[in-house]
């Protein structure tokens, strides 16, 4: 039976496996993504690998044993889209400017991914972060 995974679906689990979970690899986005790689932030825009990989680190940094899993993926007819739903759980290091009190933390988001000649080109991210700022704003127990 053939496969219905398509090249943007492997690449975007690649990505998500080697960046936002242990051993985190920041260069598979050498790798993985275009040179003008853009990724689209509530914030504005983070465009070009060099600045994807600092972004990446940072928000890595804020979120010990950080771990991305992927709850659906999937891709448009002609393959240049891929969508992901997702959810992130670690011990918060500082996420959102609050102080590195290690308690757990979870949020989801949806990523929509252009793909572009064989890899990640752009991504529009929509993260819970109304939902993880009450979780942080909660006294520790």
């Amino acid at each position: 039976m053939a496969s219905n995974v398509t090249i943007g679906e492997e690449l975007l689990t690649e990505l998500w496996n080697k960046v936002y979970n242990a051993a985190q690899d920041f260069d598979a986005i050498d790798r993985l993504c275009t040179e003008d790689v853009i990724l689209s932030n509530p914030d504005g825009d983070i465009v070009g690998r060099a600045a994807f990989k600092e972004w990446a680190r940072s928000f890595a940094s804020k979120i010990r044993d950080i771990k991305l899993t992927s709850l659906d993926m999937f891709s448009s007819a002609d393959g240049t889209r891929t969508v992901s739903r997702w959810v992130v759980t670690g011990f918060n290091q500082g996420i959102m400017g609050s102080p590195p009190d290690d308690r757990p933390v979870q949020f989801s988001g949806i990523a929509i991914w252009e793909v572009r000649d064989g890899k990640l080109a752009h991504n529009w991210v929509e993260r819970s972060s109304f939902e993880l700022s009450k979780q942080l704003a909660k006294p520790l127990e």
